[in-house]
């Protein structure tokens, strides 16, 4: 019997928690605690009868208990002399309080093992669910709630399944019983409001999703997502009430689009019958009320099921008048759906309509596939289309096909790249690709950087941008860090650009893929290590440019790929990259100063001649010194291990004998800076410092410094 058929729940529960109550006060260490238990017990006795709550049912028990079940001899009345009477209340209330426990155990091991039972039904109605057998799924949950009543994830996952069989009222109560369980359960209030939807019974609907924000003001963007499928419930509603005042009213556009309709559903006709009705009926869906009308006279289902219509849309190699029906339907598709969010699900949402989609997309008709891009770009306007979209879309295989627009010159590489840019920020895209990412679309953007001279210049950068978007997701970025045919790409486009003639041609787009790079370089892994040369040689050759955003981003690039190689950091060496970079700590530039003396740190940490070089540029530190104190956790960091690396040439040490060096190091090694890694820099500094230099040791006792730096000892290896 289901739980909602038994009254008796919560009188079951109580009872036994009062039970397990007064077992546990029974046992308590205050005599005060105790005392009052065995009154209870003695309350509970001198009723005359227990009653017996099994599962739901309450049945009442006059059968006296024996107050001394194990002694073998028949009941004595409680008010005897001698051995039977004065001891004989004490052994009665102890017997009982006995089988009470007793009772209350084993109700405890029956529930454990009727939990564990209840749990698997669950799981298999689960797994039932997912499969989309919602009935077989509502027997496990109803078996489950057999062997346990009060299991409130049963009864929110068989609301879940009632819904899915449009059992409405069936989905009610089984939220109401999940309440009883728990009060605040917020799954119970979703499928609540979802039923009471279904039953366009709004206001309690609202008064759902209102519950939830009181239990969990965090919820606010899932009731606002809620919230907007109840407006547009009761403006469907609306919408269709309107549509029947207005053809009874005659009014000409309804009517005419009625009739229209009921002509095209006549079959055997030439294909001109069916493009001139298809063109008229788009003229006619001027208003909401022609948009709903089409719907409410299965418009989408007349359209769809016309052969010589379908046929236009769905063969590979078309006719010429074809092309044309198909082109003018994809029109009639965008009148219908534009502003109307109830046409647009209906039409996104037919069987085989969202492959059938980018199927025209990909079509090589340029009439088709502008079109196409046209009707996706309607969907992009409200944020319930945009859903509409990554919900019903294979949005891999859009990605794919949208990228392959770069090849074209006209305004349709502008519109696939808005939908890319739209779409592409939405977890939902993200998760949607992390699968085959690497598999499916990133051959293609590949298939770009390697043609380079054949892509529009002007819109690739914001390509690029795209790609940067979809790799914040952690997946797909460690699958585009990892794949050497990515950064051989990224190569041959930097080649490209750097052997054009006219620079400026390429100036954003190698400015956007160095950005890219310089994100993808962040990652660990052995393809970085082993491109890592061949990187490091391109930027060495970009960091003659005269343009600063390139400068920059080539030295973020350089700052992350030479830890990861020797070799890189002795390329970089000998083609004078101490020099250059010691140039732009000089000069102005936040981002160009971090990354500069990260790669100094970097070079002087793998290269005696970059710390003799870096000596040798400055002997008295005085750049290096005054990134010391920038406020820029990241820079005095760097600094300070760059300088730790450099104390260990002869005399560095000891050319700053009269400077502040040991002052501003100390204050750093005994901060409180948010990066750790500056204290451990700076006190690998200064231990470095007085160990090449010992009169650096006198400043440090004066200014009570070795307590700081031995404090610090535990960062230095």
């Amino acid at each position: 019997m289901a739980a909602g058929q038994n009254p008796e729940l919560e009188r079951f529960l109580r009872e036994v928690d009062e039970i397990t109550d007064l077992v546990e006060e029974l046992k308590s260490d205050d005599p005060k605690i105790r005392d009052k238990a065995f009154q209870k017990a003695d309350e509970k006795l001198e009723k005359g009868g227990t009653e017996i709550v099994e599962g739901c049912r309450t049945k009442l028990n006059r059968t006296l208990i024996n107050p001394n079940p194990s002694c073998g001899r028949p009941p004595q009345p409680p008010n005897l002399p001698g051995k039977y009477g004065l001891e004989s209340s004490e052994m009665y209330q102890e017997d009982f309080l006995t089988i009470l426990e007793r009772d209350a155990e084993a109700r405890g091991k029956r529930r454990r093992k009727n939990q564990k039972l209840a749990n698997a039904l669950k799981d298999k109605g689960n797994a039932a669910f997912n499969k989309g057998d919602y009935a077989t799924a509502v027997q496990y949950y109803t078996d489950g709630l057999e062997k346990l009543r009060d299991f409130q994830a049963l009864y929110t996952n068989r609301a879940q399944a009632y819904i899915k069989l449009e059992k409405y009222e069936e989905a009610l109560t089984d939220c109401e019983w999940a309440l009883k369980c728990n009060e605040n359960c917020v799954k119970a209030y979703v499928h609540m409001g979802k039923a009471n939807l279904s039953l366009k019974k709004y206001e309690e609907a609202r008064q759902c999703y209102q519950k939830i924000l009181e239990i969990d003001p965090n919820r606010e963007k899932l009731v606002k997502e809620y919230t907007n499928l109840l407006e547009l419930a009761q403006k469907k509603e609306q919408q269709e009430k309107e549509v029947v005042e207005e053809f009874e009213r005659g009014n000409v556009n309804t009517t005419t689009a009625h009739e229209v309709l009921k002509k095209l559903s006549s079959p055997n006709k030439i294909s001109l019958f069916y493009l001139g009705g298809v063109r008229l009926l788009t003229e006619l869906m001027k208003e909401c009320t022609e948009q709903t009308l089409f719907r409410t006279s299965n418009g989408f289902s007349i359209i769809n099921d016309n052969e010589i219509i379908r046929r236009s849309l769905t063969s590979s190699v078309k006719e010429p008048y074809e092309v044309e029906l198909c082109v003018s339907v994809l029109v009639l598709w965008q009148a219908v759906s534009r502003g109307n969010e109830e046409n647009q699900r209906l039409f996104i949402t037919s069987s085989g309509t969202s492959e059938q989609l980018l199927d025209l997309l990909s079509c090589k008709e340029s009439g088709i596939y502008k079109e196409c891009l046209t009707l996706i770009s309607i969907y992009l306007l409200s944020e319930y289309g945009k859903g509409l979209l990554l919900c019903n879309l294979n949005l891999t295989r859009l990605m794919q096909i949208l990228m392959g627009f770069m090849n074209c010159i006209d305004e349709t590489v502008g519109d696939a790249m808005g939908i890319l840019t739209s779409l592409v920020p939405e977890n939902k895209f993200k998760k949607h690709c992390r699968n085959d990412f690497a598999v499916n679309v990133l051959p293609s953007f590949e298939s770009l950087l390697q043609n380079l001279k054949l892509v529009n210049k002007q819109m690739f950068p914001q390509c690029i941008s795209v790609i940067g978007s979809i790799a914040s997701d952690k997946t797909i970025s460690g699958q585009i860090a990892g794949r050497e045919e990515y950064w051989e790409s990224c190569l041959n486009a930097i080649d490209e650009a750097i052997s054009s003639v006219t620079e400026a041609e390429y100036r954003e787009i190698l400015y956007t893929l160095l950005g890219l790079m310089v994100n993808f370089s962040i990652e660990q892994c052995c393809t970085i290590q082993a491109k890592a040369p061949a990187i490091t040689e391109r930027c060495i050759l970009l960091l003659s440019s005269t343009d600063g955003g390139i400068l920059t981003r080539a030295t973020g690039l350089l700052s992350h790929v030479l830890p990861q190689s020797a070799e890189a950091v002795e390329k970089a060496v000998k083609a004078g990259m101490v020099k250059k970079m010691h140039r732009f700590i000089k000069a102005d530039g936040k981002t160009t100063i971090r990354y500069a003396v990260k790669t100094l740190a970097v070079c002087s940490s793998n290269s005696e001649q970059a710390r003799e070089e870096i000596v040798k540029c400055d002997k008295k530190f005085s750049a290096l010194r005054k990134l010391l104190s920038s406020d820029d956790e990241l820079v005095v960091g760097n600094t300070a291990l760059c300088l730790s690396h450099c104390f260990e040439i002869p005399g560095a040490a000891t050319s700053l004998l009269k400077s502040d060096i040991v002052r501003t190091l100390l204050k750093h090694a005994g901060g409180d800076a948010k990066e750790n890694g500056l204290q451990q820099n700076a006190a690998i500094a200064l231990g470095k410092l007085c160990l090449a230099e010992p009169r650096h040791r006198t400043e440090l006792r004066e200014l009570h410094g070795l307590e700081i730096l031995t404090s610090c000892m535990k960062y230095i290896k």
